[in-house]
């Protein structure tokens, strides 16, 4: 039995098409720049272009949007100068009438959005020094397939790590302090464990990344709910 095509818009480096093609899909990837990282057959170009001229043979969508305008960095710089393409991409997507998930950070303005969060699916990593580290990185996710969540978030005391550019290394004095918890920024290899990343990334690449762990949940939600309109 062949697998189901799915399309991955605004692909970047892969973390989202990962999960989807460990989900059982076969994943194709575009974006508007060049993803010699992306792990699955890839094509540069406008992402809404291609879903415009390519949806006849695709089985579902996955869209992940730039994201710099709603993010909670975005009042730290000026972030007029980012497109708000979440209204555009869902536009497209409809009239592309497939099944579809699009992918934000919190505060976008998604419809009924699931939230997923690192701490549901046990995303840690021991940091170079061996401190427990767990992966929170909370993401938004609106679909027109219903979803099942993943039982709420699992916060705990374990220190929280992020996986953003530039690792700001443990020092003595600062292992044990809990004021540094979700700013701490451990190795970059640290990172790619943290999220799940086991193929090539750059620092700005890992910053950007969807675990794997959240789309392959909603694949298989997917994959279900294309089993069930056949």
């Amino acid at each position: 039995m062949s697998r189901p095509r799915l399309l991955d818009l605004f692909c970047c480096a892969g973390g989202a098409g990962m999960g989807y093609h460990r989900a059982g899909f076969d994943v194709v990837g575009v974006d508007i720049d060049p993803q010699p990282n992306y792990p699955f057959e890839f094509h540069q170009g406008d992402a809404l272009e291609y879903l415009r001229h390519h949806r006849h043979v695709f089985d579902a969508v996955h869209a992940s949007p730039p994201c710099q305008l709603y993010s909670t960095t975005a009042n730290a710089h000026d972030a007029s100068g980012h497109p708000d393409l979440v209204e555009p991409t869902r536009g497209a997507i409809l009239e592309a009438g497939l099944p579809y998930v699009i992918e934000n950070v919190e505060g976008a303005p998604l419809v009924d959005p699931l939230l997923l969060c690192g701490t549901m699916f046990g995303l840690r990593a021991p940091d170079v020094d061996d401190v427990p580290l767990a992966l929170r990185r909370h993401r938004l996710f609106e679909s027109n397939v219903w979803l099942m969540g993943a039982g709420g978030c699992a916060h705990d005391n374990t220190q929280v790590a992020g996986s953003y550019t530039g690792g700001r290394h443990r020092t003595p004095e600062h292992r044990d302090n809990p004021a540094r918890r979700g700013g701490y920024t451990p190795a970059k290899s640290v990172r790619a464990a943290l999220l799940g990343i086991d193929w090539k990334m750059t620092e700005h690449e890992l910053a950007q990344a969807i675990p794997p762990a959240y789309t392959e949940f909603i694949g298989a939600q997917l994959i279900e709910a294309l089993a069930v309109a056949l």
